[in-house]
């Protein structure tokens, strides 16, 4: 492994503890103005979020509705739409091969706002951790510097198998070993360069989860988390 890798793991929790959880469970908010962009600017206020921190599969809700809940889940990538006693509401398969040629006034279903927001936030709340998946090719490269500060990188590669904004990302720590940028290019968005930053880590239940603060492009805006609370 990694040496880099292998200390942001231990930093975090520790990658032995967390081949135990079985389930996270967050409560967030989401705001900013690619939402509004996309025709959905209050989708993500309040939401309970449910994720299998060792496969992807991860809940909303509620999703468009109060009693809605969407439920992603791989093998194949599929998004559904159900009430919350479980009643079918909208389902579709490949729903990443389902969006339009992204421009900014470009507007998404619910099914792909469910696409895009599942698989970001499945590896969002997974991070690190799921870059010691033997799938995973992680490694660090050269420094950056910032403010300031020297942060040390790694250059992650995801396989086709986890649905994901990108292939290759890069991620940034400092020297507590906690993540304050990550870099993506969203396929599904037109692929703008993002440089997504996150702080004020805190800890539950032994693993530390951060806030994510301002998403910047040269041209726009992707997303905001406002508040997250997660949890095992």
């Amino acid at each position: 492994m990694d040496e880099l890798l292998s200390r942001v793991l231990d930093a975090h929790g520790g990658l032995e503890d967390w081949t135990r959880v079985t389930k996270l469970r967050a409560r967030l908010s989401l705001g900013g103005p690619f939402w509004a962009m996309r025709g959905w600017p209050d989708v993500y206020a309040n939401q309970t979020v449910v994720v299998d921190p060792h496969s992807e599969h991860i809940t909303f809700m509620p999703f468009t509705a109060s009693d809605r809940m969407s439920i992603f889940d791989i093998n194949p990538e599929r998004i559904r739409i159900t009430t919350l006693d479980g009643r079918h509401v909208d389902e579709r398969t490949n729903p990443r091969g389902s969006f339009p040629a992204f421009s900014n006034d470009a507007k998404w279903d619910a099914i792909q706002v469910a696409y895009f927001t599942s698989a970001a936030f499945w590896n969002y709340l997974t991070e690190p951790f799921v870059f010691a998946r033997p799938d995973v090719q992680a490694k660090e490269v050269g420094p950056w510097q910032e403010n300031g500060e020297t942060w040390r990188r790694l250059a992650v590669t995801f396989p086709p198998t986890i649905a994901n904004h990108n292939t290759d990302q890069v991620f940034y720590y400092d020297d507590k070993f906690m993540q304050r940028r990550m870099d993506y290019s969203p396929d599904v968005a037109g692929n703008p360069w993002i440089a997504h930053y996150t702080h004020d880590p805190k800890m539950f239940d032994g693993f530390v989860f951060r806030h994510a603060g301002s998403s910047t492009s040269v041209a726009r805006t992707v997303s905001q988390t406002k508040s997250s609370q997660p949890s095992r």
